[in-house]
């Protein structure tokens, strides 16, 4: 085998929130990367380029860029490293593979506060099961309330377990190379690393990431190649360009790739068809530009293949010799999508309505998406949409609300196996910081989900760590209650912990909906008159239809409501005109939200304009009918 000493790849993998595109920005900055006239030379995480990303703050895409760093280690003419910024967030964990695929070592971000968090063990195990290198790089040790040399030994420990639970899964698997790691400390925010620990809260005692490069340089190897073997090349991700169309990402193997170079396109059935190249486009910065040629451990983008997708080799036609395809986590979640049914659709002029419509966009997501799942159902106006959590899913409809789309979206289920003729539901690993005052609500919480507490910490500094195992349809709608019951405080992260028995019913909330009655527009007086037994969803003005959810009840059942009720004209004068100064304003819910408040006889209503919750069946007679039958069965 042959390495190529002018180039790195790499992976930047971590929790969500523990610094990853932080660093990263760092990283092109340090190496002038951006133009003195690029915007992006005062944009801060301009690796999230997706409008989503920016507002939620965390990273959904799996991105490359390419850094060419000139430093005092790197050889004559420089060297490339290419890196890629994976999400933190176990919903996408299909991103965090295909990024894993691209790379030959990668760099662990762990909080100096937080410590190993459920996804650090997540990545962690996909980079240990693919015998990559880690480097361990202790992120944020300016933080105050930073326990630096306890995260380090928390971090080993991870290391030691989870090379323990691979040793029979992966041949030939180094744990002594494992466990000797290189350490650092770093505060990406101030864009400065060090190989010396500093004190707690300290920032490094050095002002730049040169020992970062350095030991990106010394332990991630350089890309190895074998010069006999003819083109193999794999297709991890897909773009589009207006003026070429789409774009399929790909890490070279083996041979030299170029442009309008005649090839072999093997797709996932083994199909195999023969193409060309007509573009080939290379990274610089975030930018991509025109190329001549590709070899080895490049990670380049091709154009000229229309319906090339995820997981396709591209191959010598004379000598073709496929690559494995990428597996990803099975889907533990599911909702049903389909088009707006309720009154008020189609009211705005240019929203997408058709079910054909919905079906073409929930294709194309299956194109550039590995994680997700279309199963039909046996309706020409719906499907089942699986994917690994609620996060991934809220996220797709809201990509599809934005770009016009009017649907309706069921309440989110899990995806069930029979295993042994007995049915089993996935469960999660699930992972509670919060103050100690908040102890007892948690665990009584947890406990009516199904919740069994695996591991209690308590650090001294007021907050304690739990481990729960938890039915996956235990957290559906959790969020909102635990941030509630923790006054914002809490910090709760989840991760697949395998399929396990049939938890038996859970009750996720314990209110009622407030449902209205007739359609019309809701009036002050009449929520003035209801409100000091229920929560409303709705402005005054707002317009309504009968069945749908117009806010919470303080009470177990549902009631319906006049919410469109007026006051009666007479000839006295009212004493009581400033009174509807007084009505509370109401509860307005994020599409998450209302995912989480649905029941199920509920379900989501997306327009560009509104989300609205409503009930499945909105005639009222037909509901009760309904729910007499489902009683005596």
């Amino acid at each position: 085998m042959t390495s190529r000493a002018d180039l790195r790849n790499v992976a930047i993998v971590a929790h969500v929130d523990h610094g990853k595109t932080t660093l990263v920005d760092a990283m092109l900055r340090q190496t002038n990367s951006f133009g003195a006239h690029s915007h992006f030379a005062t944009d801060e995480r301009v690796m999230d380029s997706n409008d989503l990303e920016r507002e939620k703050g965390i990273t959904i895409l799996a991105k490359n860029t390419a850094i060419r760093y000139e430093g005092a280690h790197a050889i004559d003419g420089g060297i490339t490293i290419n890196v890629i910024d994976t999400p933190g967030h176990a919903d996408f964990g299909g991103e965090v593979e295909r990024g894993l695929s691209m790379v030959d070592g990668v760099v662990l971000l762990v909080d100096a506060s937080e410590g190993p968090l459920p996804q650090t063990r997540f990545v962690l195990r996909k980079a240990l099961a693919a015998k990559l290198p880690v480097i361990l790089l202790v992120n944020k040790v300016d933080r105050p309330d930073a326990r630096i040399d306890d995260v380090v030994a928390e971090s080993h420990d991870l290391l030691l377990g989870l090379a323990g639970d691979l040793a029979d899964e992966v041949p030939d698997l180094d744990v002594d190379s494992i466990l000797d790691l290189p350490v650092l400390y770093a505060s990406g925010r101030a864009g400065a690393a060090s190989t010396n620990q500093p004190e707690n809260g300290s920032l490094p005692d050095n002002d730049d990431l040169e020992p970062l490069f350095e030991a990106i340089l010394t332990h991630i190897p350089a890309p190895s190649f074998d010069p006999d073997t003819p083109l193999q090349a794999h297709v991890t991700n897909l773009d589009a360009s207006p003026f070429l169309g789409r774009l399929a990402l790909l890490r070279v193997y083996n041979g030299t790739l170029r442009k309008g170079q005649n090839v072999a396109w093997v797709r996932a059935d083994g199909e195999v068809h023969n193409v060309r190249i007509t573009e080939l486009l290379e990274t610089k910065a975030l930018d991509r530009v025109p190329t001549e040629q590709a070899g080895p451990g490049d990670i380049v983008a091709v154009a000229g293949i229309p319906e090339i997708t995820i997981g396709d080799t591209i191959a010598d036609p004379d000598d073709v010799r496929p690559l494995p395809a990428i597996t990803v986590d099975e889907p533990a979640i599911s909702m049903t999508i389909g088009t707006n049914t309720s009154p008020l659709m189609g009211k705005v002029k240019g929203h997408k309505l058709t079910a054909r419509m919905v079906k073409d966009r929930l294709d194309r997501e299956l194109i550039g998406n590995v994680s997700i799942r279309v199963v039909d159902i046996g309706r020409p106006d719906a499907w089942e949409v699986q994917g690994r959590g609620e996060l991934a899913l809220s996220v797709l409809i809201e990509n599809m609300r934005r770009e016009g789309f009017e649907l309706t979206a069921g309440k989110p289920q899990v995806v069930t196996r029979v295993i042994d003729g007995q049915r089993h539901e996935p469960f999660e690993h699930l992972t509670i910081d919060a103050p100690e005052e908040h102890l007892g609500a948690i665990t009584q919480l947890l406990a009516a989900r199904k919740g069994r507490l695996d591991s209690m910490s308590n650090h001294g500094s007021g907050w304690v760590r739990m481990e729960f195992i938890i039915p996956s349809r235990g957290l559906i709608g959790f969020r909102g209650e635990f941030m509630t019951i923790t006054r914002g405080t809490g910090i709760a992260n989840a991760i697949s912990h395998g399929y396990e028995p049939w938890a038996g019913p859970i009750t996720t909330r314990i209110s009622g909906s407030i449902v209205a009655d007739r359609a019309g527009v809701a009036t002050p007086f009449a929520m003035m008159t209801l409100q000091e037994r229920m929560t409303f969803f709705v402005n005054p003005t707002d317009e309504v239809y009968e069945g749908m959810v117009v806010g919470e009840n303080s009470r177990a059942e549902d009631m319906d409501v006049n919410i469109t009720k007026e006051k009666k004209l007479t000839n006295m004068r009212s004493s009581t005109a400033d009174e509807f100064e007084k009505l509370t304003p109401p509860r307005q819910l994020t599409l998450e939200e209302c995912l989480e408040f649905a029941r199920e006889d509920e379900c989501v209503e997306v327009t560009p304009e509104k989300v609205r919750i409503r009930k499945v069946q909105l005639d009222a007679t037909a509901r009760a009918r309904a729910t007499s039958r489902a009683k005596k069965a």
